[in-house]
């Protein structure tokens, strides 16, 4: 008897527990069922690996939904659309942003909604015709998309490296290394003669300082000296010039008036010449008889000896 009371027991326990299952999953169903959602489209431009059917949906990291379907673009095949549906209390609004996000460590991707200022009007998203939310590219999918093009880069460096550190150039980097240690071995050897020869550098920059300095000094005395001096006497000549210059206008008008008159003149000093010479003659002789005259007067009255006619 006992056994078949305890196979009983074991029934009865079996029973209520697959009735408690059926009713709470009827339970869950009805509540979701009973549920209220707006329904939104996603679009994106690029690969959605690790999203599927059944992933949930985030608003700032709180589940609000989940993924309903996932398909191609009709017009445009490179581009996915996502349909979502999302608690119809939570407001998204027309400047709220969609991206998609890493769920956990295998790779299995969520859709989050982030942003969505009170200012910006609420999307009414229903199942019929959903709108379109163009999702903006995170930096994991940029990281996964770009993941080819960084192992191609990585897969060159690394052969890059490899080249580099062949036999050859290893041999090349250790002639080098050994010249630099000659190089500055020498150095060391010779360090008195180097610190002697900065020292004369140092000597000559100091020089070439103090002279530098003396040619300022040199040339802003020379510039203090023509402010001061050659300048007033530039400014006097410039006003000599403008006064002149009136009179040389003047004397140009004048000119230019008297032309005639002055080439009569010059033409009346041409005839004078002759009488001129005539009388510098006259004057000579009458200097010539003026001193006979003194010597001996009775005898030049008388008519001594005739003058003599002096050439001219």
């Amino acid at each position: 008897m006992e056994p078949k009371a305890h196979h009983v027991i074991i029934g009865l326990f079996t029973l209520v527990a697959v009735t408690a299952a059926l009713l709470f999953a009827l339970w869950l169903g009805k509540s979701t069922a009973d549920r209220e959602w707006a329904y939104y489209q996603i679009g994106f431009d690029h690969p959605v690996g690790g999203l599927s059917k059944g992933n949930p949906v985030l608003y700032s990291g709180v589940p609000v939904g989940d993924v309903l379907e996932l398909s191609l673009a009709p017009d445009n095949p490179a581009h996915v659309r996502v349909l979502v549906r999302v608690d119809r209390d939570i407001p998204v609004r027309e400047n709220t942003r969609a991206e998609l996000v890493l769920a956990n460590i295998t790779g299995s991707m969520s859709v989050q909604f982030t942003g969505g200022t009170t200012d910006s009007p609420v999307l009414q998203g229903n199942r019929d015709n959903p709108p379109l939310i163009n999702a903006q590219p995170s930096a994991f999918s940029n990281l996964l998309n770009n993941g080819e093009s960084m192992i191609s880069s990585a897969e060159q460096l690394l052969t890059s490296m490899n080249r580099l550190l062949a036999s050859e150039n290893l041999e090349n980097v250790s002639a080098i290394l050994d010249n630099t240690r000659l190089a500055t071995e020498s150095l060391l050897a010779n360090r008195e003669e180097l610190l002697a020869l900065m020292a004369q550098f140092d000597t000559a920059a100091i020089r070439a300082e103090e002279a530098a300095i003396k040619v300022s000094d040199t040339s802003d005395r020379a510039r203090q000296t023509l402010e001061r001096e050659i300048a007033p006497v530039l400014e006097s000549m410039t006003l000599a010039l403008s006064t002149l210059q009136p009179t040389l206008s003047r004397l140009d008008r004048l000119t230019e008036d008297n032309e005639q008159v002055l080439d009569a003149g010059i033409q009346g000093l041409g005839e004078i010449t002759p009488v001129l010479r005539e009388m510098r003659s006259t004057l000579r002789s009458l200097n010539s008889f003026t001193r006979k005259l003194d010597e001996d007067p009775l005898g030049t009255l008388r008519g001594g000896p005739k003058l003599k006619e002096f050439e001219q």
